[in-house]
């Protein structure tokens, strides 16, 4: 064989072999940001179990602190503001996810403020109905958590692929992104005061 013969056959190759690499990374960038998709669903099917349970815990706390309420008008009026704000995972980008989270945090202080409330009624705290509720509420509380961190180890394997070499030519090509994460809410960094 000639010698151009045999250097176009090995070019040939190298581009075959470097578009299965090639393919093979997109695909896999594909279902890493499809992995990101499901996460995020997930955090968002626990804010709205926590959103749903919402109006039973104020209306079993209604009938016990009917003088309580504009802590009651709070926590529906968070939960409202929250339900209203909406992000989907394309759209997950650093300003977002701080609305996104500021919102839920919202809702989060408010129900902290309901629950103190329920500490100076006796016979509320020991209602059948407000006690599944609140056990409810603190599973539900666990499981956000839960599904957050899923949702920041999702993005960090995604983010770390997508900008080592040679994926990230693939990624800048194809326009694949990093994805922001959820972060403390500010002010978490300082131990709460307890005053008795």
């Amino acid at each position: 064989m000639k010698k151009g013969t045999i250097a176009l056959i090995v070019v040939v190759v190298l581009i075959l072999l470097g578009g299965c690499s090639a393919g093979r990374a997109y695909n896999k960038m594909v279902t890493m940001e499809e992995g990101i998709n499901k996460s995020w669903a997930n955090v968002e099917t626990q804010y709205q179990r926590r959103a749903d349970l919402i109006p039973n815990l104020v209306n079993t706390v209604k009938g016990y602190a009917t003088h309580e309420q504009e802590t009651l008008d709070q926590v529906i009026e968070a939960r409202s503001r929250a339900t209203q704000v909406t992000l989907n995972a394309e759209d997950i980008t650093p300003d977002r996810l701080q609305q996104y989270q500021q919102a839920q945090g919202e809702v989060s202080q408010a129900l902290g403020r309901l629950m103190m409330i329920a500490e100076n009624y006796p016979d509320l705290k020991a209602n059948q109905n407000f006690m599944e509720l609140q056990a409810q509420l603190e599973g539900t509380e666990n499981r956000i958590s839960v599904a957050r961190k899923d949702f920041n180890d999702a993005s960090m394997a995604y983010n770390s692929y997508i900008r080592k070499f040679p994926a990230n030519i693939i990624a800048g090509i194809f326009g694949f992104d990093t994805k922001s994460y959820f972060e403390a809410a500010e002010g978490t960094d300082r131990a709460p005061e307890v005053n008795f």
